[in-house]
């Protein structure tokens, strides 16, 4: 299994600080350094202007207190945002204030995640506005407020970086959590989605057959985005590009651009395999899959490939499903061929 290396990740610092945002695009660890930044911006700013407010209208003149009126305020707010889902266990609708609609969630979400986030979100705040005071006071009171905040932020701050980098070269082609899925699903089904979550041995294949517009796609991507956010190694890739992978020795030209490959990230998830309708057709079946794993085209199924996705934990992303035992599905009967225990696969049918 792959891990990031605090050399991968000061290379990665360095390059978000530079900014070359303007021609390589914006990465998930540059966009939540810009967002840190605003919530800096947006507790100085407040305390600056309130303070101004206060004085000129002679009010009363205590910097400190205004930097924790502000602080207050973003607390209140944050506090909202996170309390609301909690209770009502209702979908927002906005994604900048908690408006609750109709729809509860199909998967629970990871509150100690979300509390985690929002409490730095909040430290964030607290920081700029109390910057302010220290600023205008030099007091020790703000001194030892700016020193707790800056211990707890330094370290927060690491863990949510190297999450950001987990995500980001996972290679995903949308941000998603497993918690914002909204389609429907059998009740029996969603056991296996938990399990594969919670799952710490090697070798788990999770099937996920449906149609177009199932939500199959976004599924198998909330679920890795979830061992992503828990420091995983884990990769996207659709069926196509995997089997030019297979062509790639050792890789090479995805080594230029990701931090790990198919090959070392311990989650996988194989997307549009099939499409599912309204194609009836079967596009790639088993036997073709098969195929695709002899790069050399002597005839004989590589068997490092075979290992290498027997002992992984993949998530296939497949077409219509055929209603049939369990034991004689063709997609699982190419597993078992290839060396997966039975018992360490699971399907979803979400036609």
């Amino acid at each position: 299994m792959s891990v990031i290396t605090y050399r991968e990740v000061f290379g990665q610092l360095k390059a978000d600080l530079i900014g070359k945002d303007s021609y390589r695009g914006i990465t998930l660890t540059y966009a939540w350094l810009a967002n840190q930044f605003g919530h800096i911006a947006l507790g100085f700013i407040p305390s600056f202007l309130l303070n101004h407010f206060l004085i000129a209208t002679s009010i009363f003149k205590n910097p400190l207190l205004t930097s924790s009126i502000v602080t207050f305020f973003w607390f209140l707010f944050e506090f909202y945002n996170f309390l609301g889902p909690l209770l009502l266990k209702k979908i927002s609708i906005s994604g900048t204030m908690y408006i609750p609609q109709k729809s509860t969630y199909v998967f629970t979400p990871s509150w100690k995640n979300i509390a985690l986030d929002t409490f730095t979100d909040l430290c964030f705040f607290a920081l700029g506005a109390f910057s302010f005071a220290y600023i205008k006071t030099q007091s020790g009171t703000s001194i030892l407020i700016l020193t707790i905040l800056l211990i707890y932020l330094s370290v927060a701050s690491r863990y949510w970086f190297l999450t950001k980098m987990y995500q980001f070269y996972a290679n995903y082609p949308f941000q998603f959590r497993l918690s914002q899925w909204d389609f429907c699903i059998d009740e029996i089904d969603k056991p296996k989605i938990e399990n594969f979550l919670n799952n710490n041995d090697a070798g788990k294949h999770l099937l996920i057959f449906g149609s177009q517009l199932s939500g199959k796609t976004s599924l198998g991507v909330g679920l890795l985005n979830e061992l992503s956010i828990k420091h995983k190694s884990c990769l996207y890739t659709s069926a196509i590009k995997l089997y030019t992978y297979f062509f790639v020795e050792d890789n090479l030209l995805i080594n230029k651009r990701k931090l790990w490959t198919w090959k070392e990230s311990k989650y996988l998830i194989i997307d549009d395999v099939n499409p599912g309708n309204p194609i009836k057709e079967e596009l790639v079946c088993p036997d073709k899959f098969l195929k695709f794993l002899d790069p050399t085209e002597i005839g004989k199924v590589n068997e490092e490939n075979c290992e290498i996705l027997s002992q992984k934990n993949i998530i296939w992303i497949l077409g219509n499903y055929k209603e049939e035992n369990l034991e004689e599905n063709n997609w699982v009967k190419m597993l078992l061929q290839i060396g997966v225990n039975r018992k360490k696969i699971d399907i979803i049918n979400l036609t």
